[in-house]
């Protein structure tokens, strides 16, 4: 008698556990995908970089590999492209959509933006801090930065920006220009980083993958995800 009645309870337990599964199983993939993954491997950046100085045996080859491009006029592209990755990229186009959902009073959205960027800077200055990470010094960089490089600032700027949008357009027909045109951005801007040699590759992959674990993780807290419908008009 007892051993039927813990089988019924069970068996009422996995069928609840196959509806939960089968109802949320786009949150839950968002969830493995979108903040899981990408913090373990921001993760297991941070742990390298906290144990073992010189950094990964990747960075250097990959930075010299990038150098050998150097170019005169190359140099002078990449030091001013390199500025949209914050000031003359980032801020304005956040600034116009921030007044653009609060005109439209989207304030989920609007919430959802200004919490994203603002929490992206208080995550990048704190793992800075921590890590104490040295910036690269394999040449005279025309463009020379002096505060750590771990993660970089302008990598995760880019990224959260760019993947808050995406989330914010998801369900409308900005999402392809947003992904396309958002992706070639951030990519560029990573290259500039690596270009003038005031970042190591790692840099730049923590940067990102902080940024979409942050990204997502909010828009999930907020209900602003990919997967909820319903959010694009709040």
């Amino acid at each position: 008698m007892f051993n039927s009645e813990v089988w019924r309870l069970l068996q009422s337990f996995l069928s609840f556990l196959k509806r939960l599964l089968t109802k949320h199983w786009r949150s839950l993939l968002l969830l493995l995908i979108g903040v899981f993954l990408p913090l373990q491997v921001f993760g297991e950046l941070a742990e390298e970089v906290w144990e073992n100085e010189g950094g990964f045996p990747w960075d250097v080859p990959l930075l010299l590999a990038i150098r050998t491009t150097a170019r005169p006029q190359l140099d002078v592209f990449a030091v001013t492209l390199t500025k949209f990755g914050v000031f003359w990229g980032v801020f304005p186009v956040a600034a116009v959509v921030v007044l653009i959902l609060f005109r439209q009073r989207r304030w989920r959205a609007l919430a959802y933006l200004t919490t994203t960027l603002l929490g992206s800077i208080v995550i990048n200055r704190t793992a800075k801090v921590l890590l104490h990470r040295v910036r690269p010094h394999l040449w005279e960089s025309p463009a020379p930065e002096f505060d750590y490089g771990f993660p970089s600032g302008h990598a995760m700027s880019s990224m959260t920006l760019v993947a808050a949008l995406l989330i914010l357009t998801w369900h409308s027909r900005w999402r392809l220009p947003v992904l396309v045109v958002g992706g070639l951005f951030v990519l560029t801007i990573g290259w500039t980083r690596l270009y003038l040699g005031v970042h190591y590759p790692s840099d730049i992959l923590a940067g990102w993958m902080a940024s979409v674990a942050w990204a997502v993780g909010v828009s999930v807290l907020l209900r602003l995800h990919p997967t909820n419908r319903r959010s694009k008009n709040q």
